[in-house]
């Protein structure tokens, strides 16, 4: 990935995916805010609770793979215009459902528009950045997910659960504003381009899925995997558990929802700072810290005392973890494979992390369902997150070495 000359160019993409990244995480966090308004209209049973949550990233993991394949064919500007529209569209279908089951087909097919996003949001800004901005770059789009969770949980906050549809239509109505603008504004990836022009355009063997496994990317593609599956799988099941689990801890849904935010904006703010280090020579130790910290987190908010400040710190904490580590294997992703299969070598990643997302709170759901107690369910993500980080940190140290960065002495 040479640098980009143009830097006001380079300026307007980054923009434009935090911005489409904004409006992405609104429409992936509102079933979890909205779900208390859903359950108190539909009454659904634990479980197809449990399969409602999991219908948009099912979504995802299909639009991931389209989309990244895609991108690497016709480029990524298109596709994500596509990708953009699509989900804006099926949020202001899901928002007009009449059942419960026509609101779960609506959040599937909302899910193929945003797994087709995001991976072309990551790699259009790794490739429109210069090399020492790149991981902060991506980590600034990144970012702008848990800040739009962080907003939809607001509104929730403020309209109450019985008008849940008007968040549903906030995440539609958004992302088909800005994707005209996209279309107007946002410039194909340079590396893109200049990958067409010097080697024409990407045959169907050089860019299918076996190509992530040639040229010796095996055993960085298995790491890229496991530690997305195990990472998704961890945040997916907070993300649309968190209120429920909270309020089983004894808060009200005020309290539940300040720690929801708190656990997005920690988290926001914490992606920078971690996308910083990612782009300097500690790069490793950053990534060691996170990987270590977050079991512990989980551990001590399955053990906390049951008081409402206590709580809302700890999932503060988590957050910032949680998220900081999402930002370290975003950042690695897109460096682990050449611009001409980076859109299928991301979209891949990111679809068997939507597997792990599909099995986080589907999982939750079977587990709540046979009464299995808050504490007991942060418990068992202890080990996943132990395994994910062994799996992270091996990737950064390879990662590293070929990139030229060491911790200093």
């Amino acid at each position: 990935m040479p640098p980009v000359t143009d830097n006001k160019t380079a300026t307007v993409t980054i923009l434009l995916c935090a911005l489409g990244a904004i409006f992405e995480g609104v429409d992936l966090q509102v079933a979890g805010v909205a779900a208390a308004g859903i359950v108190g209209e539909f009454k659904p049973e634990p479980q197809i609770l449990g399969i409602f949550f999991s219908a948009s990233t099912l979504g995802l993991c299909g639009g991931a793979l389209l989309g990244g394949r895609l991108s690497d064919r016709i480029g990524r500007k298109r596709v994500l215009i596509v990708s953009v529209a699509v989900f804006g569209l099926f949020s202001l279908l899901a928002a007009s459902a009449s059942s419960f089951w026509a609101l779960t087909w609506a959040r599937l097919l909302t899910g193929l528009g945003l797994g087709g996003a995001f991976p072309i949001f990551v790699a259009l800004t790794a490739e429109s950045s210069p090399p020492n901005r790149r991981s902060f770059n991506v980590a600034l789009v990144y970012s702008a997910m848990p800040f739009g969770g962080a907003v939809v949980s607001l509104l929730s906050m403020l309209i109450g659960s019985a008008h849940w549809r008007q968040l549903f239509i906030v995440g539609g109505v958004a992302p088909l504003i800005v994707a005209p603008i996209m279309a107007a504004y946002l410039r194909e990836s340079q590396a893109f381009e200049r990958t067409i022009g010097t080697e024409g355009a990407v045959n169907s063997h050089e860019a299918g899925f076996v190509a992530v496994f040639a040229e010796g990317r095996a055993s960085r593609t298995v790491l890229l995997w496991a530690s997305f599956f195990l990472g998704l799988l961890t945040l997916y099941l907070l993300l649309n558990w968190l209120p429920t689990l909270l309020q089983g801890f004894g808060l009200d849904k005020r309290h539940a929802s300040l720690a929801q935010i708190a656990f997005n904006l920690g988290g926001a703010i914490a992606a920078l700072l971690v996308g910083k280090l990612l782009d300097s020579s500690y790069r490793r130790s950053s990534a060691v810290l996170v990987f270590a910290a977050l079991p512990v987190s989980l551990a001590c908010l399955a053990l906390a005392p049951q008081q409402s400040s206590v709580i809302v710190f700890i999932v503060l904490v988590l957050g910032i973890l949680v998220l900081a580590s999402q930002v370290v294997m975003y950042a690695m992703a897109p460096q682990c494979y050449p611009t001409r299969i980076r859109g299928v070598g991301v979209g891949t990643a990111v679809a068997v992390g939507r597997i792990g997302s599909i099995a986080g709170p589907a999982l939750a759901g079977i587990l709540v369902a046979r009464g299995l107690a808050t504490k007991q369910l942060l418990l068992t993500l202890v080990p996943v997150t132990v395994v994910g980080g062994i799996c992270a940190i091996t990737l950064v140290w390879i990662m590293s070495k070929n990139l030229g960065y060491a911790d200093p002495q």
